[in-house]
């Protein structure tokens, strides 16, 4: 019998800065927790900014700084097929999660969920944007996103049964 899969989109406005680091850093942590053959994890934005696009240069850099690498990573929008293809959608902020719940079919809409739902207690409730800011926004969303991934790889080993 083929062990069960899981299947993990984070989703923000581009897709050049805080998903595709979510995805990176969850990406990381699945790897070193043995369930890479397991878990497929994609990243994509609520709008077509960047379509086609690597990450911001400021998210490489940072995450890089973490031992993430985000270079193979290409922007994309958010597809209708992505509510059936995915067990969990992660919002990065309110405003993503409002437009995921406009588009998203009625029977997915249990997949939608806010990144920071899965942070420790007394984090933000939002993964805050860093594009127009500086270097401490870009550290911010990292810390933010590593202390979320940790909730989230337990929910997948709970879903999964591992």
């Amino acid at each position: 019998m083929a062990a069960k899969k899981y299947a993990v989109l984070m989703v923000c406005t581009g897709n050049i800065c805080r998903s595709p680091t979510a995805e990176g850093v969850l990406r990381h942590r699945v790897q070193q927790a043995g369930l890479a053959d397991r878990v497929h994890i994609d990243s994509a934005g609520t709008h077509d900014y960047h379509v086609g696009s690597p990450p911001d240069e400021r998210s490489s850099h940072h995450a890089s700084l973490r031992g993430y690498d985000l270079s193979d990573q290409r922007a994309r929008q958010v597809a209708a097929a992505d509510f059936d293809r995915f067990d969990l959608i992660l919002a990065m902020d309110d405003g993503h999660l409002e437009l995921l719940e406009e588009d998203c079919p009625a029977q997915h809409r249990h997949k939608l969920r806010r990144m920071m739902e899965f942070a420790p207690p007394g984090l933000a409730d939002e993964v805050a944007d860093p594009y127009y800011g500086g270097k401490q926004g870009f550290e911010t969303v990292l810390d933010h996103i590593e202390a979320a991934c940790d909730g989230v790889l337990r929910h997948i080993r709970a879903e999964l049964g591992a």
